[in-house]
């Protein structure tokens, strides 16, 4: 399995901090989010790590993690360029991904629990991707996963008026190789990027099974 590190965007909404350098850079306790995600990911016995590059910030990313080895990992730097949405992003990866499953990093994400038993739960049966959600207070301003009893994911519902339940998605998952397909067939949102939940949708309409996992911190 590799790891996909998503390191683009603004940080518009972080700002006046990222007025000078990329959101992924912030210092957590003197050291920066992205280090934490490499950290998952090694721990998680994942060593071959492509980082998404986009317009800002990459000389300063480059930088600090330089060809991986400080971390134990090896890096390879995927340029995307202007934040198409996530799918794009994950399309981006695709040559470097090849027939393996990756775990997709959000590269401002910090998870307590890290992302091994997401990855150990992926691998224990035949999914086409894995989603970790979170429980939420206020359900209906977030995307919400409907989960069956066998913690697959049923539906993915955005902004519901009567949430089936209060789990929404933070940012970090695992996809088989079958996702670039399905991003292929993708057509860009309101928003104007290509979104990784349509993805998944397309997923579960061609009958691959979603695996989820509930974190916490």
């Amino acid at each position: 399995m590799k790891g996909v590190l998503l390191s683009g965007g603004t940080g518009s909404r972080l700002r006046p901090i990222t007025h000078t350098g990329p959101k992924q850079l912030v210092p957590v306790a003197n050291k920066p989010v992205l280090e934490y995600a490499i950290d998952d990911l090694k721990e998680a016995g994942i060593t071959e790590i492509g980082v998404i590059l986009g317009n800002k910030g990459r000389d300063e990313i480059q930088e600090l993690l330089g060809d991986g080895s400080q971390h134990g990992v090896e890096i390879t730097y995927i340029i995307q360029g202007n934040p198409l949405g996530l799918a794009h992003a994950a399309g981006c990866a695709r040559e470097f991904v090849g027939n393996d499953d990756f775990v997709m990093y959000l590269g401002d994400n910090i998870l307590k629990s890290g992302v091994t038993n997401l990855v150990e739960e992926f691998e224990s049966g035949e999914y086409g991707a894995g989603i970790a959600l979170q429980e939420v207070d206020n359900p209906q301003a977030f995307g919400i996963a409907d989960v069956d009893n066998e913690s697959n994911i049923a539906e993915l519902i955005k902004n519901p008026d009567n949430p089936p339940k209060n789990l929404a998605p933070t940012g970090m998952y695992i996809f088989s190789p079958a996702v670039f397909d399905a991003i292929d067939d993708l057509e860009p949102s309101w928003r104007g990027g290509l979104e990784i939940t349509d993805g998944i949708k397309h997923l579960l309409e061609n009958v691959y099974e979603i695996d989820s996992h509930v974190v916490t911190g």
